[in-house]
């Protein structure tokens, strides 16, 4: 919500800069998400003119050559390109060295030949309107030189403020004005709908219904407003609303935002004449209706939407918007003006399923009080007899009156103490509750207090009202002091795990990312994948209506993201949870983790200008640094684990017989559908929450004695991979065999026979205690070389 100081300051203005005031807010429990300026932020160069010429320019048709008085001495020459430019006109003046709104700094310019010593301008140089079309002519007679922003307002400081669901009361300008108050002790003015100048009682000339019941329609009110000229609003209504973020319209439309700003209460103005039959009802939808809004779309409804109908059929969206059939035009000379409650979850649902979320709407959702329908009722007649001559027609129709009586709760001193830590004298709580709007009367235990209406749904216990006190009263004067410890906190198993994962994953080079937990309905039928999801039951759009089943479609967003911004290698990975579509016992979430490369598996130099493309081995490289760094006992496993995998190019991760994970390379249909390849895309995918540290991890001495080397070139069978030669070699070296690693294959049908291939393993032999001799390894290598031929049908290679 955006607040305009100038605006507030009508009702509230406390003697601090806009800074301050955000700082005493934000403290005080209101969040302030920025300060912006509105407008011209330097008025030096902006005055009043008096145009006293108006001359075709000699040389451009559109042009004019104006001597404007600005009360400086001579008159200046300005050449102006606006088609009603006349002579005797008052108009706002830009002089040379004046900023803009937009950051332009006005300078001598020479037009066509003709100087042009400032300009004169439009309301849109001003951020006033969006009006371009013409130069803003002054209202009144102010005298050339004037400083404009004494005559107009022309900049302002604006709060920007998120205003959280249980605060429906600071939705307007005054309900702001009144925190303001209770925070910086500043004067707060009479409440603006505190005079009604309309009247109560029978309304002729229309006939309204609620169909909808009271649950949906709590409040309905109208009251008709005859003799109406529609036509533009003044200077000062336009500006205040582009600052608070709405587009002036016309007057009788900028009446209803206006009132709306300072209100909080959304409010409808309906062409009386255009109303068929003069009669409307507040019905629920039909299945499959249809109803054209005020911004040319027609929309289809539900049963569960609520919407007004003319004698002719739906006219608008009740709480949302209204319709185009009944909307004020220029020849509008009777307004129906409707001020209504409406059930808060039901307009909110209706705004999310129709994409239209109206600065009505969001009000409507928040649950209003039906009492606020009156005090728009009320302010708005003033306005419309004001800005349009119009003329009130006795009575308002109202349908529901006012809400629930207002709850009384007993507020006591000493449950104040004992919630809050610390002594708040019973005349301050009633100074800052009755600042707040609440009604408060002393009692011998403390305080009884009645609370407004607008603060009906959010203040129900004494609680409530002690939060109240804390945050005004109290919060600021705490002193600094540390809370007493029992004990010192510790990580979790499972969190120490994640951030060692993280740390391993981000020491090997990989950036870590963070994707949405959210998938679009498509992306399971995209990855190849069956396509049972958890379908969100309010999604906050439709590309993120179902829980992800895995982290490889937001990796792939991320990595298509970089690919289409020009990186050729990219490292990644992300930490997260996927969600099964049934529960399994324990839980129904697990976190992975999941690293995707592509592109060259090293950053290009002069000595290799074309490093090889990552593949599925620097996949397996990701998951040896991941698995071994968490000292876990993993092997692999030939196999596709998912179908969005290579059907040959990926294997299993398993850690005591169970998958917890697959490297591989993608699938290269599943590439090309995210614009990526045409090299391959390598993953590594493991579950963090199917595997345990070791409680223990030994330590070995890895540099007090040399090792010895032994290379053996093995001859196998195709049937047998090289893993089974690692762990049948590692189980007969036993112990003293430190590492073994291939270091090639080769493949000769010729010379080594049809259905075998050769493996060249390197052994590193060393003891803890002593040198090795040759002739302990010789031991080893015989024993080695008897365990493959008789378990693997291997020989030794020449």
């Amino acid at each position: 919500m955006r607040v305009p100081l100038d605006w507030l300051s009508e009702y509230c203005a406390p003697a601090l800069s806009a800074t301050e005031l955000a700082a005493a807010l934000a403290l005080t429990g209101t969040e302030v998400e920025r300060v912006e300026h509105h407008g011209v932020a330097t008025p030096d160069g902006f005055v009043v003119g008096h145009v006293l010429e108006a001359t075709k320019h000699p040389d451009a048709d559109r042009l004019r050559v104006c001597v404007v008085e600005i009360g400086d001495g001579e008159p200046r020459q300005i050449v102006c390109g606006a088609p009603n430019v006349a002579a005797g006109l008052t108009v706002a003046v830009a002089q040379p060295g004046s900023v803009m709104p937009d950051g332009t700094r006005l300078k001598k310019a020479k037009l066509r030949g003709q100087e042009s010593h400032g300009m004169i301008l439009s309301e849109r140089e001003l951020a006033i309107s969006a009006e371009h079309d013409g130069i803003m002519v002054l209202p009144g007679t102010p005298a050339p030189g004037t400083p404009l922003a004494e005559v107009i307002p022309i900049g302002t400081d604006v709060l920007v403020l998120e205003i959280t669901p249980n605060r429906p009361d600071c939705l307007g300008i005054y309900g702001v004005a009144r925190e303001v108050h209770a925070a910086t002790g500043a004067p707060l003015a009479p409440e603006p709908w505190a005079e009604d100048p309309g009247s109560l009682g029978p309304l002729a000339g229309v006939e309204i219904t609620n169909a909808a019941g009271p649950e949906l329609n709590p409040r309905f009110t109208a009251r008709i407003f005859g003799g109406v000229r529609v036509g533009p609003s003044p200077i000062w209504l336009k500006a205040r609303l582009m600052a608070a973020g709405m587009r002036p319209i016309s007057n009788v439309v900028d009446i209803t935002n206006y009132v709306m700003l300072v209100t909080g209460q959304p409010m409808h103005a309906f062409d009386l004449d255009r109303v068929a039959g003069r009669r409307l009802n507040v019905r629920r939808a039909r299945a499959g209706e249809t109803v054209e809004t005020l911004d040319g779309q027609a929309r289809t409804l539900d049963p569960d939407i609520v919407l007004i109908e003319d004698a002719d059929g739906p006219t608008s969206i009740a709480g949302v918007m209204g319709g185009a059939r009944s909307e004020v035009s220029e020849t509008t000379s009777t307004v129906l003006a409707e001020v209504a409650t409406w059930n808060g979850p039901n307009i909110h649902e209706t705004a999310l399923k129709l994409a239209l979320n109206s600065e009505a709407a969001s009000r409507n959702a928040k649950g209003l009080a039906p009492e606020q329908t009156l005090w728009a009722q009320a302010l708005a007649t003033r306005m419309f007899r004001e800005l349009t001559g119009a003329t009130v027609s006795p009575g308002t129709l109202d349908l529901g009156g006012d809400g629930p009586a207002p709850a009384k709760i007993a507020l006591r001193t000493a449950r104040i103490a004992a919630l809050l830590g610390t002594e708040v004298p019973r005349e301050r709580a009633a100074e800052v509750l009755d600042a707040l709007g609440f009604t408060t009367a002393a009692t011998p235990e403390g305080l009884a207090v009645t609370v407004p209406p607008v603060r009906r749904t959010d203040v129900t216990r004494e609680v409530d009202l002690i939060e109240e006190i804390a945050r005004l009263a109290v919060l600021g004067d705490l002193p600094a002091t540390l809370p007493r410890r029992s004990g010192s906190g510790a990580l979790s198993a499972r969190q120490r795990l994640r951030r060692r994962a993280a740390d391993l994953l981000a020491g090997a080079g990989l950036s870590e990312v963070v994707g949405w937990s959210f998938a679009a309905p498509d992306q399971n039928a995209r990855l190849r994948l069956a396509d049972p999801a958890v379908t969100l039951a309010n999604p906050m759009s439709a590309d993120h209506s179902r829980l992800r089943t895995t982290l490889l479609g937001s990796v792939l967003d991320v990595a298509a993201h970089n690919r289409a911004q020009g990186a050729e290698r990219i490292a990644i990975f992300e930490m997260g949870a996927v969600y099964r579509p049934e529960r399994i016992a324990p839980r129904a979430e697990d976190v992975h983790a999941l690293a995707l490369l592509t592109g060259p598996v090293r950053t290009p130099t002069w000595r290799e200008p074309a490093p090889p493309p990552a593949d599925v081995f620097a996949a397996k490289g990701v998951a040896e640094v991941l698995l071994d760094g968490l000292g876990i006992a993993w092997e692999l496993v030939p196999g596709q684990a998912l179908a969005t995998l290579h059907p040959t190019r990926s294997a299993v991760v398993q850690v005591n017989g169970h998958r917890v994970g697959f490297l591989a390379e993608v699938h290269p249909e599943v590439a090309a559908a995210w614009d990526l390849g045409p090299g391959p895309v390598a993953v590594a995918a493991i579950n963090l929450d199917a595997l345990a540290l070791p409680e223990t991890r030994q330590a070995r001495d890895l540099t007090s004695f040399p090792s010895l080397r032994e290379d053996l070139a093995v001859v196998l069978p195709d049937t047998v991979s090289a893993a089974e030669l690692l762990a049948v070699i590692g189980a007969a070296a036993g112990p003293l065999l430190h590492s073994a690693d291939v270091f090639d294959v080769y493949r000769d049908s010729a010379r080594l026979g049809a259905g075998r291939y050769s493996v060249a393993v390197r052994l590193h032999f060393r003891a803890s205690d002593r040198t090795l001799t040759n002739e302990e390894v010789a031991v080893k290598r015989g024993r080695i070389i008897a365990a493959v031929a008789d378990q693997l049908e291997g020989t030794i290679r020449a």
